[in-house]
């Protein structure tokens, strides 16, 4: 060597514009998921009825005779301090799984794009389900996402998986 020094450039990691968008989308469940939480403990040894009275007919101004607003207050009158707990609980749980994806998916890890596969593929029967006993563009929208979103992970998984066969036969041929 002539005693120069070589400079590595190495080149910044591309990111996938798309899993940066879902894991953001899922950073925002999990912030949902929180607040869900949240509010249903600080529910917790209240009276729900009256809560949900205040809220929907006091400060957001609803008709108290609306058909939605009887709807919601028939529920309230089901929740109870146990109820209220549980929802807090799995409101957390799922803000965990939502963070778990949204980190894995952010790094690019594998673990993340499939543990996001699986969770998003577990919930298209449900989706099916409700889209069959009421068509609203809600619904509709809320499939077509998940339907984008698995097989744009599908597409990922399937193509590193590939990749990394080709990966292992090119280090093994320079190695021999």
């Amino acid at each position: 060597m002539t005693g120069s020094q070589t400079q590595i450039v190495e080149k910044p990691p591309i990111h996938h514009a798309g899993l940066i968008l879902i894991a953001g989308y899922k950073f925002l469940c999990a912030l949902l998921f929180v607040l869900v939480g949240l509010g249903a403990f600080h529910l917790v040894h209240r009276d729900v009825d009256d809560f949900a009275w205040h809220t929907l007919v006091e400060v957001l101004h609803r008709n108290p005779e609306s058909r939605v607003v009887n709807f919601l207050l028939e529920k309230a009158e089901l929740l109870n301090d146990p109820m209220l707990r549980r929802i807090g609980f799995g409101a957390f749980c799922y803000a965990g799984v939502c963070i778990a994806e949204g980190v894995g998916l952010y790094l690019e890890k594998i673990w993340g794009e499939v543990l996001t596969l699986l969770i998003t593929a577990s919930f298209l029967p449900f989706e099916i389900h409700e889209l069959f006993r009421r068509i609203t563009t809600v619904r509709v929208g809320v499939l077509a996402i998940n339907l984008v979103v698995l097989g744009y992970l599908s597409f990922l998984v399937i193509e590193k998986a590939t990749r990394r066969p080709k990966a292992r036969h090119q280090t093994a041929d320079k190695s021999v």
